[in-house]
């Protein structure tokens, strides 16, 4: 592909010298349409994302970032920030502006006798894991090993732990970042403390997050796995589930997936993970084995970092999520669940109930960007197929089903499962947080730099 124009969001063509200066002052590399690598570095998680910014800048470091990022400011260019590239809604890269790409960035150091981690911004769950399962710790990270790190925890985070650990935010100790007029930041508690209420639920809006430190927790084998009913019982199955739920220990979450199995079976699985001693987490998960007779029974021993591969899904598929917060679980929601799950139209489409409450609840509404401390249930259509001309059809499926849950919701919804929505559900993703989230842009990104994600509008 030939390189184009570097172009302004105002429409003024950045001189070629500027960019050959940008590149020169970089530590790490710029791509542009004709460099070899590009048609694969561009590519997102994605598959229904196909975007060709006209500048990559794949950071080294902290330098490269802020050089980026004045760069972008001076020449009022659209900026796209790339962590692991797995935002469904394609944020990670964008049309004709700036990619500030921190996917090389992998350093992660554990301290083992403090038990935390300073990880920078490309580093993946996996990754992260690697290093700190060697010492037996962990935190809330979420269950697909290829996410980054940045995303998640800048969204909120769920994962396995979320019940006993909270958030993956909730574990966030400080971190580094570079604000829209360039400056290098430690946001914590004690220092830039605005700021840091900012980043843990509000995305990206408020800067680059170069480097995370966080609390770590002593996680070693765990009880985990799934078990597996046939769909005709989904209804029987969600019910318990239900109830089961309701008096869970924090030690155990437990998640429900109506799915399709390999063998092209319409199933549901419940999902379990129990992080404790391993008398209390047979007593956990036995209800789940006396309720009534499964199809299989995969729960057994297993490290963290083999829970974490529990879910795998392929890049390059296409994908279109739908997702709310319930205000309840009644026979009436039930029904609806099951009802159109069984018209799904792929076969490798899911739907998702992720119990939440424990630790998660303890935490006060005002006390993070992200503030849904009450929801007891996450839901989420995760819709995926393979070919590009089958699209009509299976959003169609997922936009009714998500209608007709709408009699269910909470109103909120899960900032990191929103898709290219609107404002309105941006503010349904921070309810009364929202308005001192725009405070905090008008300060931080008064011009609106950060835009290419869920946006917060400033006001200035």
């Amino acid at each position: 592909m030939p390189d184009r124009q570097v172009t302004s969001t105002v429409g003024r063509v950045v001189e070629e010298t500027a960019v050959q200066q940008l590149k020169a002052s970089l530590r790490g590399k710029l791509f542009r349409p004709s460099d070899d690598n590009y048609d694969k570095i561009h590519k997102v998680w994605n598959g229904m994302i196909n975007k060709h910014p006209a500048m990559i800048v794949q950071c080294a470091g902290v330098a490269d970032v802020i050089n980026a990022v004045n760069f972008a400011r001076t020449h009022k260019l659209l900026v796209a920030v790339r962590g692991g590239g797995h935002n469904v809604a394609g944020h990670a890269i964008c049309d004709g502006g700036i990619v500030i790409d921190l996917s090389r960035m992998k350093s992660v150091r554990i301290d083992p006798l403090r038990r935390t981690a300073r990880a920078e911004g490309g580093v993946t769950w996996g990754e992260f894991d690697h290093e700190a399962q060697v010492f037996g710790l962990a935190n809330t990270g979420v269950d697909f090993p290829a996410v980054g790190i940045a995303g998640l925890t800048l969204g909120g985070g769920f994962g396995w732990l979320v019940r006993k650990y909270g958030l993956a935010c909730d574990n966030l100790l400080c971190v580094d970042i570079v604000t829209a007029d360039g400056r290098f930041l430690t946001a914590s508690a004690n220092e830039n403390e605005d700021l840091f209420w900012g980043v843990r639920g509000g995305g990206g809006n408020f800067g680059i997050v170069t480097s995370f430190e966080y609390r770590l927790h002593p996680v070693g084998q765990l009880l985990a796995g799934t078990i597996l009913y046939p769909l005709a019982k989904a209804k029987e199955v969600l019910k318990f589930y239900h109830k089961y739920t309701s008096t869970a220990p924090d030690e155990l979450t437990a998640w429900a997936v109506l799915l399709t199995t390999p063998e092209g079976t319409p199933a549901i699985e419940i999902f379990v993970c129990y992080d404790g001693p391993s008398e209390a987490g047979q007593q956990a998960v036995r209800p789940l084995r006396e309720f009534s007779p499964p199809l299989e029974d995969h729960i057994g021993p297993k490290s963290y970092r083999e829970v974490q591969t529990l879910f795998e899904y392929p890049s390059g598929q296409q994908n279109y999520w739908k997702s709310n917060f319930m205000k309840g679980f009644s026979d009436d929601a039930i029904d609806t669940i099951v009802d159109h799950f069984a018209r799904v139209t792929s076969p490798q489409s899911e739907v998702f109930i992720e119990h939440l409450d424990g630790a998660v609840s303890r935490v006060r509404e005002d006390e993070t960007a992200f503030n849904h401390r009450d929801a007891k249930y996450s839901f989420l259509i995760l819709s995926m197929w393979s070919y590009p001309d089958e699209s009509e059809r299976h959003i169609s499926w997922t936009d009714e089903f998500w209608e007709a849950m709408q009699l269910f919701s909470s109103g909120g919804v899960y900032v990191n499962y929103l898709g290219e929505e609107g404002e309105e559900r941006v503010r349904a993703a921070y309810g009364p947080n929202y308005d001192r989230l725009v405070a905090l842009k008008n300060k931080y990104d008064p011009a609106n730099l950060f835009r290419h994600n869920q946006n917060i509008k400033p006001t200035v």
